[in-house]
Formats: C-alpha cells, sequence, structure tokens
C-alpha cells in the first residue's frame, strides 16, 4: 500500500484554509505543515487541522508536494525555492506578478519535468467537466462572470475573474486564439489606477471561432455564466448552480397562421452531472494523480501557460500596449 503524501501548503488566507480543509480530508494525502508568516493567523490554521506552523519554508527534504496559496508577489521566489528542490508544486493562480516570471517558473518546472499545476479551478468544476464530455466542436463562447464589489481583491478584475473563462474558452476551443482584442473599465473610487474594475474580451480562434468574455466586480449579483454553441445544439453552463442544459432548436412556425405571433419548437436536455464532488476535491486528486504518474505531468503544464499569456494581453491594453 502506498503511504499518503505528505503535503505542505503555504498560505493560510481564505483559499490557504479551503486547500488545508480538503488535504486534511484526503485520504491519499496528509497535511505536512503550514506556512505564514502571521503567526497568529498560521498557528491558529495549523492547530484547527492538527499540523505544524512555519514561519518562513522549511526544509522540503521530508515533503512530497507544496501547495502554495501565498500572495501572488509572492509567488515567483517561492515557487522556484520548492522546484529548485525538485518538489511538485501546485500553486493558486496566477502563477506569478508578470508574464515573465510564470514563463521562467514554467521553464524550471519542464527543464527539470517536475509535476506542477496552476489552481484555474473552474476546469473541476461539476458542471463544465460534464459539458466538456459532450461538447464536440464549438464555434462561439460567451461567458459572463459578474460580481460584488469586494474590496480585499487587489489584482484587477483580468486576473481576479477573467482569466477563468478565457481559460475554459481555450479548453473547449481546443487551441489558443489567433487574435485577442479587449476594452478595460475603471470605475470604483476604492479601486487602484491600475486595478480594472471591468474586462471585456473578445478571442479569435482558427477557422472563424470567437469567444466573448466579460468580467466585472462592480455588479449588484453574482453571475457565473457559460454559452457554448455547436451547429446543432447550443450548451449552457451555470457554473454557480453546476448543472448543465442542452438546447435543439427545432422549428419556428406562425402562432396562429396569420403571421402573428410565432410557435417555436425546441427540445432540451438535462444531462447528468458525471461528478459531484467539490471542484478543489478534484483538482487535488488530479494533482496527486500527476505525482504519482498516473497522469501526465508534461500535457498538464503545457496547459498553463496560454491562458497567463491572453491575461497579459488583455492587461497590456491598458498600458497602452497592442
Amino acid at each position: 500500500m502506498t503511504a499518503p503524501a505528505r503535503v505542505l501548503l503555504v498560505g493560510a488566507g481564505n483559499m490557504g484554509t479551503n486547500h488545508a480543509r480538503v488535504i486534511s480530508r484526503s485520504g491519499d494525502a496528509v497535511l505536512a505543515g503550514l506556512v505564514d508568516p502571521r503567526e497568529h493567523v498560521g498557528r491558529e490554521i495549523a492547530e484547527r487541522f492538527e499540523t505544524v506552523w512555519h514561519p518562513s519554508l522549511p526544509d522540503l527534504r521530508d515533503v512530497d508536494a507544496v501547495v502554495l496559496a501565498a500572495a501572488t508577489e509572492a509567488h515567483y521566489e517561492l515557487a522556484m525555492e520548492v522546484l529548485g528542490q525538485g518538489v511538485p508544486l501546485l500553486v493558486e493562480k496566477p502563477v506569478s506578478d508578470s508574464l515573465l516570471r510564470t514563463r521562467e517558473i514554467l521553464d524550471l518546472a519542464s527543464a527539470r519535468d517536475i509535476p506542477f499545476m496552476c489552481g484555474l479551478l473552474e476546469r473541476y468544476n461539476p458542471a463544465v467537466l460534464t459539458a466538456r464530455s459532450l461538447i464536440t466542436d464549438p464555434f462561439h463562447i460567451s461567458a459572463t462572470r459578474h460580481s460584488p464589489y469586494a474590496p480585499r481583491i487587489r489584482t484587477g478584475v483580468s486576473w481576479d475573474l477573467l482569466v477563468h473563462d478565457v481559460d475554459l474558452a481555450l479548453l473547449f476551443m481546443g487551441s489558443d486564439p489567433v487574435a485577442v482584442d479587449a476594452k478595460l473599465g475603471h470605475f470604483h473610487p476604492d479601486s487602484s489606477p491600475d486595478s480594472e474594475d471591468v474586462a471585456e474580451a473578445l478571442l479569435e480562434f482558427g477557422g472563424g471561432g470567437v469567444a466573448q468574455i466579460s468580467a466585472s466586480r462592480v455588479g449588484q449579483r453574482k453571475i457565473r455564466h457559460l454559452s457554448v454553441y455547436e451547429a446543432d445544439r447550443l450548451v449552457e453552463i451555470d457554473l454557480l448552480r453546476r448543472d448543465v442544459t442542452v438546447y435543439h432548436h427545432v422549428s419556428e412556425n406562425s402562432a396562429d397562421g396569420a403571421g402573428r405571433g410565432y410557435r417555436q419548437q425546441t427540445i432540451i436536455e438535462i444531462p447528468e452531472l458525471i461528478t459531484s464532488n467539490e471542484p478543489l476535491t478534484t483538482q487535488f486528486e488530479r494533482f496527486l494523480s500527476i505525482i504519482n504518474g498516473t497522469e501526465d505531468a508534461a500535457a498538464e503544464r503545457a496547459t498553463i501557460l496560454p491562458p497567463h499569456r491572453v491575461i497579459h494581453q488583455v492587461t497590456s491594453r491598458d498600458q497602452g500596449a497592442g
């Protein structure tokens, strides 16, 4: 019987606490320690999940993997240190605070063939997993991800929200975009000048495919909705309710034979979800599979840079770049 993986967690914030819960509940892993420079926070979370607190990254010789959920600005140095010791790493998005540094991290992981994942969590939403098993030839994607304002989010909406649907669009389309256009808006008085509140992106794909993606953090309700169009059907994905609805248009005729009104026939299918697991649990299980070699580490690494590259193109437009 294989011993549980010893996993060190870095970061005791909201996301770090969720990771601690998932790791500690796993039958295939143990939470080997928790790192956070804030002693009062780190000790409290470590004690809650019955592990040891460290103020900084400890020696990793007895650690099988690391989950990095610290502040984005700390990702680069921590990731390079972990990978430099040859330890598998799961890092929350974005991988780093610049595209150049993200490339450096991925290049090191690839050069040493170290299992590496990025926490693009919507990939593991049960509705997304179900829809991906159904969709074969999409040509148009429309995505909306809006939220009320959250003062604790310091980054702009592109890295906080837009990145998830950009990632999904690339996965559904099966390729990188050939062109990216975007408009950014700054509206909230409490946002910093370099942190956009609204991002509208248009992605063009080879063969004519198009994805329209809208993200906002100045909405009045939470919306997480994705529509994927194929020639003969529409697949609607509600990421909050975690459900999928498939529409097949059959016909449209006059309601009364005299042209007044219309009668439309549409077949509606509601497929059963292929899993009901929490996305964070599914993501962690995949990480463990990559570590033990049952999933392809190189293939996983190859999916990480493309959405980062698109968001870099989107945010660069705020600085006058093309």
